[in-house]
């Protein structure tokens, strides 16, 4: 029986020629469906029982959705790190493999942080709006050394963040589950406290934590209540830490001063959404990762992945084009 892949990275989907001799040479046929962002339930169910592998970016592996694809699927290749959209527990339970490229966007993602911070510090965004409508207006600014930093998940990209922060001289503080590595906490001079302390504390809250049940809406109403006015929210991590409706009452409300988000509970960000309208709002299409070095890496890695899973040898050949 040919071995059939199930095609669906949104970052790859658009160069998978590319990659076709790769696999055309071991025998599998692609199924390379039209993705924007990812594939939901519904979708998948299209291909249940057809594929042995799969290389996706964010699609939804639901319990339902293993089951119904086992027990053809032997492996799913995540590209990237996060594994949120698969149930790892129902995947295991049937023997399916799932592989993930983990610390592959800390680069990208941390310097995406600090061009929040810099923008929202410096007020850039709006004084360049002011200047193209007409108005020489002087939009007060701070200079990142006065301002303090919260991180939320002390993690690769945590780490990253704050190492970052700390040479422009803000006062550092973080908050995570598990333990932090105290030479880490001394070298950077980053406190660790609570959530709630955090938030009361900082001018900036930057949430580079995993999704999982303990950060689900991590980030609610109650939150929000305990955040100053002028702070301003950065998520770079995942949509669903966020209560996406308390985040917009918060800054209708004027409950904290702004937000930069490059993930949403829904992605694409639905027309019309409140999000767009808001001028205190900075918005980017789940776009931190952007990398052409990261994104090779993650893509030979995914395919690596991939092949391992089916029992396959990977060679990288020299004819990939893979800028």
């Amino acid at each position: 029986m040919t071995i059939k892949v199930l095609f669906s990275a949104p970052y790859m989907v658009p160069i998978v020629d590319r990659f076709r001799e790769i696999f055309t040479s071991n025998g599998i046929d692609l199924i390379v469906p039209e993705v924007i962002e990812r594939l939901s339930e519904d979708q998948l169910m299209a291909y249940a029982g057809e594929v042995d592998g799969v290389l996706c970016g964010d699609d939804r592996f639901s319990e339902p959705v293993l089951e119904a694809y086992a027990p053809r699927l032997k492996v799913i290749s995540k590209w990237g790190t996060g594994i949120d959209g698969i149930d790892s527990d129902a995947a295991a339970r049937l023997g399916v493999q799932v592989c993930n490229t983990p610390g592959a966007f800390t680069d990208p993602v941390a310097d995406t942080v600090m061009s929040y911070l810099l923008a929202f510090a410096r007020s850039v965004p709006w004084l360049d709006r002011a200047m193209k409508v007409g108005r020489w207006q002087k939009i007060p600014g701070r200079a990142l050394q006065e301002c303090t930093l919260g991180v939320v998940g002390v993690g690769n990209i945590g780490k990253a963040v704050l190492r970052r922060a700390r040479v422009f001289g803000m006062r550092l503080f973080g908050n995570d589950i598990v333990e932090i590595d105290q030479a880490f906490l001394w070298d950077v001079g980053v406190e660790m406290v609570t959530l709630d302390q955090l938030l009361s504390l900082v001018d900036f809250v930057s949430l580079n934590c995993d999704l999982n049940p303990t950060s689900y809406h991590l980030i609610d109403r109650e939150a929000f209540k305990k955040m100053q006015p002028h702070a301003v929210l950065i998520n770079t991590s995942r949509g669903q830490v966020i209560e996406e409706e308390a985040l917009i009452e918060a800054l209708q409300q004027k409950q904290i001063a702004g937000a930069g988000l490059d993930v949403f509970e829904d992605e694409p960000l639905p027309k019309g959404h409140p999000f767009m309208s808001m001028e205190n709002v900075l918005l980017s299409p789940h776009n931190a990762n952007s990398s052409p070095g990261a994104w090779k890496r993650v893509h030979i890695n995914s395919l690596r992945n991939l092949f391992r899973g089916l029992g396959l040898e990977f060679v990288v050949g020299n004819d990939i084009s893979w800028e």
